[in-house]
């Protein structure tokens, strides 16, 4: 039976549905990440920003040419501007999705000895950098419900991001896309550090 959902992505299988990827302009978003772009996809709750990033990951690992990756951070809200804990969720969440998009055990592997070495201020660029550096497809990270972070947290994501960003695509992901109710580049961050 096929019904009408508004309480999360849509499944083709189970309910109605206008295709996500006809919703926004596809061509110009794979042009943003063939040339190695990170960019911000906001819209209010509800109308399909999920659905659209999973269509697109699922199109993108299709296509051969990319191995995309989906992530929801919102788990780590709860952490507040506890870094670590944060990154722990995040990270675990992380290697988890890697599987789902191609088997690919090598995060899960890799980020709690480099946690611990180097810790949660870095490890994210790290895990990034070196899962990129050893997949023979350019990556391509999704990261949904980026507005839930807080503070010291989404401050140690964004700089983490921007970290590895000269060196892309072949150590660092080729493309980021943060998604979220609100435009990541209007928030004033406010950490309990500063």
């Amino acid at each position: 039976m096929i019904f009408f959902n508004t309480t999360g992505p849509v499944d083709a299988s189970s309910h109605y549905l206008v295709p996500p990827l006809s919703r926004i302009n596809l061509p110009e978003i794979l042009r943003l990440i063939s040339t190695g772009r990170y960019f911000v996809l906001h819209a209010p709750r509800q109308t399909g920003k999920t659905s659209t990033l999973l269509s697109l990951r699922d199109h993108l690992n299709s296509s051969g040419d990319y191995r995309c990756v989906y992530v929801n951070v919102e788990a780590a809200q709860k952490a507040r501007e506890d870094i670590d804990s944060a990154m722990r969720t995040m990270l675990s969440e992380f290697a988890e999705r890697a599987q789902d998009s191609g088997d690919n055990s090598y995060p899960d592997a890799i980020w709690p000895d480099l946690l611990e070495r180097s810790g949660a201020n870095s490890v994210f660029n790290l895990v990034l950098s070196r899962w990129a550096g050893c997949d023979q497809k350019p990556l391509v990270l999704l990261i949904d419900e980026i507005d839930a972070l807080v503070g010291d947290t989404l401050v140690s994501v964004l700089r983490q991001l921007r970290s590895g960003y000269d060196r892309r695509p072949v150590r660092f992901p080729q493309s980021v896309v943060l998604c979220g109710v609100r435009d990541v580049r209007d928030y004033r961050i406010h950490a309990s550090s500063e």
